[in-house]
């Protein structure tokens, strides 16, 4: 291989590789950062994009989707002193590709730091409950205290979500003993209700049986009276209606004792009906 030929070799490497390094095509959803002798120069969009070979240099290929960034989960502590585990997410668009390659050292590493201290600020002015039960008004809060910062370096937030937030295992242990506690609580009040009530129902259905056993005994009497007027009118006012009514009395006793499952034997004097005449004021003849 003569001279000649190798200097057109080389020449024809050498054209190959300005043009290559000259020529530069930016895929869809990229932007490139361009540094000339070191310093910023230019940012290259999506296409066929023309540089000086040799002078001008890409440093930086940034994408220009939106990048998800997971929070990791750390310790907050609430206003209350409960202990609660917190992860996030974001998600963010690096609208000014060369504010967020020289505005900061790493954005990344950098979101997620801004975000767990922002939680920890926000969470740490609630309550336990309020907590639990606020994700939409801490995520509001905490998008609101880091869009204004990351802004600075070219960075839009689109969105920031609660992945999860949950007590501590011993805040959740506490928790179960104290609700525990407290159902054990209401059931013993429960159970106190019940006998107060059942109490009060026994008092009112013995007070409402001596009523009625005071108005049956009421009804007796005002019916003994009436049979006792009825009989003064039938056998008139020579004879005894207290003995009849006497009588009448001792032959249902002697009735009751006959129908006893105890009574063997019912003993009747041999002169019943001289007995009843007596107990009724009459005398045999």
């Amino acid at each position: 291989m003569t001279t000649a030929t190798i200097i057109g070799l080389a020449f024809v490497i050498f054209v190959g590789v300005t043009i290559f390094k000259g020529v530069r095509i930016v895929p869809q959803g990229y932007r490139w950062i361009v540094q000339r002798l070191g310093k910023y120069h230019t940012t290259l969009n999506p296409g066929l994009n023309i540089v000086i070979p040799y002078i001008d240099e890409v440093a930086y290929k940034i994408t220009t989707k939106d990048i998800v960034l997971d929070v990791p989960s750390q310790e907050v502590i609430t206003r209350d002193n409960a202990v609660l585990v917190i992860n996030a997410v974001s998600y963010i668009n690096l609208t000014v590709p060369e504010k967020a390659v020289y505005g900061i050292e790493n954005f990344h590493w950098a979101i997620q730091n801004l975000v767990q201290t922002s939680l920890r600020a926000i969470v740490g002015e609630m309550d336990l409950d309020d907590a639990l039960s606020s994700r939409e008004h801490i995520k509001a809060r905490l998008k609101a205290s880091i869009a204004d910062d990351i802004a600075d370096w070219g960075i839009t937030l689109k969105t920031v979500e609660i992945q999860d937030i949950q007590p501590s295992p011993t805040m959740q242990a506490a928790m179960e003993a104290q609700a525990a506690a407290e159902r054990q609580r209401r059931a013993a009040v429960t159970k106190a209700d019940g006998d107060k009530q059942a109490a009060i129902l026994q008092a009112e259905g013995r007070l409402e049986a001596s009523r009625r056993e005071a108005e049956a005994q009421v009804v007796l009497a005002e019916a003994s009276q009436k049979a006792i007027e009825m009989v003064t009118s039938a056998v008139g006012e020579k004879e005894m209606p207290v003995s009849y009514l006497l009588g009448e009395q001792y032959v249902k006793a002697m009735q009751e004792m006959a129908k006893s499952n105890n009574a063997k034997t019912v003993v009747l004097p041999a002169d019943v009906l001289n007995t009843i005449r007596g107990i009724m004021g009459k005398h045999g003849n």
